[in-house]
């Protein structure tokens, strides 16, 4: 099969899934709050629903949690926008607030000094902190929104710091970490040294950490420090970064803890600048299992309908294995997208076949329905048609989909 070919098939399949998308609810961030019991004062956090978030469906989805949330969360959304249904799974966003009193919250011990200057914050408050998170701000979560228990949790700097704590002291909460450029230099490393004495001695099978570090700012204060020779430096300016070194070679060699674990190094990047390459990179690490296997064999024409259901079988089984429970094989766009270019290309088994995966496994979407009765009608089985096409208008009772009946019906 020729690139060019296989260009052509991706492009089709873009083409028809937006053609086909369409909106069931204003998906806008919703800004959201809670009284916390722990604090006693309301906290603000930030809530993204998916695209295709439905209030009739009794679809769940994964969490993402990002700290720094006011700041962060356009970030993250911005990575998960052009990332999921290949890469990523449909998810929930949660920002969560801390910009008030940012340092207290996230800092795993207190200190009185830091960097040869007195601190004029509070510290030490990270377990407090842990405590909302786990106690009020996951079961709100869970209690208003369609969640799963697969939960992914993202912090920068002090927040990266509290992200690595939550994942060695506190694991039971999150499925997955991304540290970005975290402050493990923090109290003369006490965090660092507690990581590696429990990676050498706990289990850690189940959960995965991406962890990131900008590179530029080695050159700020000394034009000889390079990631090569890092580790050599005694300065307390390099003390940051070689933290982070220390930890990642700590974890890379340790793989008996089952702890699932990615570095990498951000040569040209700023502490300010790498959450975006970070979390991109993170998310794909993360999720990596998500993305298909084999996709030039569903887009080849000479695979069977009995290829591609196996296909669709396998990638099942492993959704489930990493979720914990069953997932469709698909986002419900890409069935609609396989099923449109099996139509384009003459192979209508192929295309029933996705259409009919579709209904089975978003059986509360409108859209599915319609796409099964537009197949339905490229070969003429207008009774078909006209009995899923009903099923649309039903669950949507959109303009469009009464048009569409009228139309059907007129042919039937």
């Amino acid at each position: 099969m020729t690139k060019r070919f296989i260009i052509a098939v991706f492009s089709l399949i873009v083409l028809f899934t937006a053609q086909k998308i369409q909106a069931q609810i204003n998906t806008d961030t919703k800004s959201d709050s809670i009284y916390s019991n722990t604090f006693n004062e309301f906290k603000n956090i930030w809530v993204k629903l998916p695209d295709n978030y439905n209030p009739a469906s009794s679809e769940k989805y994964p969490v993402v949690f990002i700290l720094d949330g006011s700041v962060q969360l356009n970030t993250l959304e911005t990575v998960y926008n052009n990332y999921w249904g290949h890469y990523l799974p449909h998810m929930i966003l949660v920002g969560i607030s801390n910009q008030t009193n940012r340092t207290r919250d996230l800092t795993t011990s207190q200190i009185k000094m830091r960097r040869g200057t007195e601190m004029d914050e509070d510290t030490g408050g990270a377990e407090k902190f842990t405590e909302y998170i786990t106690k009020e701000l996951i079961p709100h979560i869970d209690k208003n929104y369609p969640t799963t228990s697969y939960r992914t949790l993202i912090g920068h700097s002090y927040a990266g710091l509290f992200t690595v704590n939550m994942l060695i002291n506190h694991k039971e909460f999150f499925k997955n970490y991304i540290a970005i450029d975290p402050s493990l230099d923090w109290d003369n490393q006490k965090l660092l040294k507690q990581a590696k004495e429990k990676l050498a001695s706990e289990d850690f099978k189940g959960k995965s950490l991406f962890v990131s570090m900008s590179a530029e700012q080695l050159h700020m204060m000394d034009e000889s420090v390079t990631i090569d020779n890092l580790m050599e430096n005694t300065s307390e300016f390099t003390l940051f970064p070689r933290s982070i070194m220390e930890f990642s070679n700590f974890a890379e060699s340790h793989k008996e803890s089952g702890l699932n674990f990615s570095f990498k190094i951000y040569p040209e990047d700023l502490h300010g600048t790498v959450p975006l390459p970070s979390i991109r990179d993170g998310l794909v690490f993360l999720f990596n299992w998500f993305q298909f296997k084999n996709p030039p064999t569903y887009n080849n024409p000479e695979t069977t309908v009995a290829e591609l259901t196996e296909l669709l079988n396998i990638q099942a089984k492993i959704y489930a294995e990493n979720f914990g429970y069953n997932v469709p094989p698909m986002v419900e766009e890409l069935f609609n997208g396989y099923g449109y270019m099996n139509m384009q290309m003459g192979a209508p088994e192929k295309a029933k076949l996705f259409f009919e995966m579709g209904v089975k496994y978003y059986p509360n979407s409108a859209n599915v329905y319609d796409s099964l009765a537009e197949y339905y009608e490229s070969v003429e089985d207008f009774s078909n048609a006209l009995k899923y096409i009903k099923k649309a208008f039903e669950i949507s009772g959109s303009l469009t989909h009464k048009k569409r009946l009228e139309e059907i019906q007129a042919k039937n």
